[in-house]
């Protein structure tokens, strides 16, 4: 891949495929198994975190601690609820054409998530990938957003300096790591922030969804893709 292209790297969950309630709610029952009570606002607001860096942000905002072996559990019991709910995800509109449509014009892209492989293989198996696309979990990297990590590791698997990428993602924490690491954000309103909160967290352009993104990729300096 020639170091001077363009590559976009995707956030997945609430980018790709509509999933954030889903993770939302399965957040909620975990922490009600341990009878600790969240209202679901606050829940939405950390998602695009990681899990242990969101359960800690979420306890502290009610004062409440855990120990490790809690916070351990709480994940685990996340990721069961989670799966229960695997049925009820859908790509969301225009994702698969946007990448069909990158893919076709040698654009080059990846994934990055802050959910860990099992948790991330429900719904990357609704996307038709490449087996040449980089797909960066939680898993593998030291830290998750909003450290900018798995969205640089992305750029190196692509071989496209950081700079020279665009992260197209639905969360502030999205937004955030980009600036992290250097590269422009695109923020989608697909996982619920608002328009104003991505570009307060360094969005330079704000779609609706992945389908809107698709209908302005000129916007975002991709003239050979068309």
């Amino acid at each position: 891949m020639p170091n001077n292209s363009l590559a976009l790297l995707f956030d997945l969950d609430g980018t790709l495929v509509d999933s954030v309630y889903q993770h939302v709610l399965a957040w909620r029952e975990a922490f009600q198994t341990e009878r600790i009570d969240l209202a679901v606002w606050r829940i939405h607001r950390q998602i695009g975190m990681s899990g242990g860096l969101m359960t800690h942000a979420l306890l502290r905002e009610i004062g409440h601690s855990v120990t490790q072996d809690q916070a351990d559990r709480i994940q685990r019991l996340h990721g069961e609820a989670y799966e229960r709910l695997a049925e009820s995800l859908r790509v969301l509109p225009g994702a698969q054409e946007l990448l069909d449509h990158l893919s076709a014009h040698q654009v080059p892209y990846a994934v990055a998530t802050s959910a860990r492989l099992e948790s991330a293989r429900h719904t990357l198996k609704l996307l038709k990938l490449s087996p040449s696309v980089p797909i960066v979990t939680r898993d593998q990297v030291r830290h998750a957003k909003p450290d900018p990590d798995l969205f640089v590791t992305a750029a190196q698997r692509l071989d496209v300096p950081i700079n020279h990428c665009f992260v197209v993602g639905d969360s502030v924490w999205d937004m955030l790591a980009a600036r992290r690491a250097w590269a422009l954000g695109v923020g989608l309103l697909s996982g619920g922030y608002g328009r104003e909160e991505l570009e307060r967290s360094g969005a330079y352009r704000v779609y609706q969804d992945p389908a809107d993104l698709l209908r302005h990729l000129d916007e975002v300096g991709l003239r050979h893709a068309f």
